[in-house]
């Protein structure tokens, strides 16, 4: 029990899963949970109490009881006790004055993350301001690899995501081309299926593998299906390179999406076991939202943020080649407005990568938030100043089959140009090898030589 003050009123807080609650930002899934501070005044006094709570006790104070939930068993069993022996002196208002000193360098806090747990982690996210989490985020350096390199300090990559509604591949096609000639789609080319049929996810696996084949691009293509799907597709003889799965941080919520720990290990399996990758084995693609749990009655009561960097534990123990926090995808249930959702993106990306994780962010809203693409530009250019490790490129920044709006393929050339970030290096490369760029990474228009405007008129015809 942890007593605090402010105003002069006195608060009571029972336990740390309701200190981490009414410590955190305002936000209407916390308030739909019954977990939220009541007053701001009361959130400032469980702020103060948590800057106090000496890191230690989140590894003898779990908020999801260890005997039956597998996530904090994963959490507390793997533990870096030796890494963390650093920091193992400091409370949480302590971490974050040694997180933005001039100490925590991005090679120490490389060596850090694996002793960080994700209680710890979104601790020390409550009593930062945004700036913090900007400052803090650009330190850290999670590098993976498959076909690229993808993670480097001044680079930042994007997953082209080429939706359609009915699946239609010359449709898909056509947008994968649009974006390679917008130079993305270094992260991933990604696409969100329509239907879950296995013989439907081959063919687009077999469409999009001809496409980096015949180009010979040096990125990597992923359809977002169940991991179990990913599994039998491989089994077919697909060309899979990352295989995907929502994750959550609770036992009850990824059960809910269908998975247990052993799945997602029995689907990293089988991706590595084709090794298709030139450069890495980084073969998973996870994607995580705050409120997920909430959603399906999965969060045993705790705070939404708090849930959602319990996931990134999950997430890091296979060793992803990209993480990536859907943020305002849910919708104003989970957070109501633009301030929400800027604030639940800057907070996701900074405790991914404090866990040691490749973290990307779909910065985005749905039609019936109290959101717009101005806000989503605000949360761009601070994601792109705290080193993001990729974005989303959708045509016109509208997701047709999905139907949210996300970023374009322009605001990625925008974020590039505004803060001098390049694209991963083979990538980058390969861009400028077939004319899409020039030597300094600009668009360098439509050259009549190119392999890819061919391509289009194929696809036009």
């Amino acid at each position: 029990m942890v007593h605090a003050q402010a105003g002069g009123t006195r608060y009571v807080f029972a336990d740390l899963k309701t200190l981490l609650a009414k410590a955190s930002p305002h936000r209407s899934g916390d308030v739909l949970a019954g977990v939220a501070a009541a007053s701001a005044a009361e959130c400032a006094a469980a702020k103060m109490a948590l800057a106090d709570v000496p890191l230690k006790q989140f590894l003898s104070e779990t908020v999801v009881p260890y005997e039956t939930d597998d996530v904090t068993r994963l959490i507390i069993d793997t533990h870096d006790a030796q890494a963390f022996e650093a920091i193992s002196h400091l409370t949480v208002g302590g971490f974050r004055d040694w997180l933005l000193s001039e100490q925590a360098t991005t090679s120490v806090l490389s060596r850090l993350s694996p002793g960080i747990t994700p209680e710890m982690a979104a601790a020390v996210s409550k009593i930062m301001r945004n700036q913090d989490l900007v400052l803090a985020a650009k330190k850290i350096s999670v590098i993976t690899k498959f076909r690229d390199t993808i993670g480097l300090l001044g680079r930042m990559s994007v997953r082209l995501q080429p939706n359609h509604p009915t699946d239609d591949k010359k449709g898909i096609a056509a947008s994968i081309v649009d974006g390679l000639m917008y130079g993305c789609g270094d992260a991933v080319i990604g696409i969100n299926p329509a239907s879950d049929n296995v013989g439907a996810i081959t063919d687009l696996l077999n469409m999009t593998d001809e496409v980096i084949r015949r180009f010979e691009i040096p990125t990597q293509s992923c359809v977002l299906t169940h991991v179990t799907t990913s599994i039998e597709a491989i089994n077919r003889g697909a060309p899979v390179d990352l295989v995907f799965q929502s994750i959550g941080g609770t036992q009850a919520l990824n059960a809910s999406f269908g998975v247990t720990l052993d799945v997602l290990k029995e689907g990293r399996d089988a991706a590595l076991s084709l090794k298709r990758g030139t450069v890495g084995d980084n073969v998973m693609y996870f994607e995580t939202g705050q409120g997920s749990a909430l959603s399906a009655d999965a969060h045993h009561g705790v705070d939404q943020q708090t849930l959602e960097t319990r996931a990134y534990a999950v997430a890091r123990h296979y060793q992803p080649l990209l993480v990536n926090t859907v943020v305002g995808f849910i919708g104003p249930e989970y957070l109501y407005n633009g301030k929400q959702i800027i604030r639940a993106g800057l907070e996701d990306h900074f405790c991914g990568k404090l866990l040691g994780l490749p973290m990307g962010c779909d910065i985005c809203y749905t039609n019936h938030a109290e959101a717009d693409q101005d806000d989503m530009d605000i949360l761009l250019l601070m994601l792109g100043s705290a080193g993001v490790t990729f974005i989303m490129g959708i045509p016109g920044a509208d997701d047709i089959m999905l139907n949210y709006q996300s970023t374009s393929f322009h605001d990625a050339l925008y974020v590039r140009e505004a803060l001098g970030l390049k694209r991963a290096p083979e990538f980058e490369e390969w861009l400028a090898r077939i004319g899409v760029t020039d030597t300094t990474g600009h668009l360098a228009g439509h050259q009549p030589g190119n392999p890819l405007l061919a391509h289009a008129r194929d696809l036009a015809a």
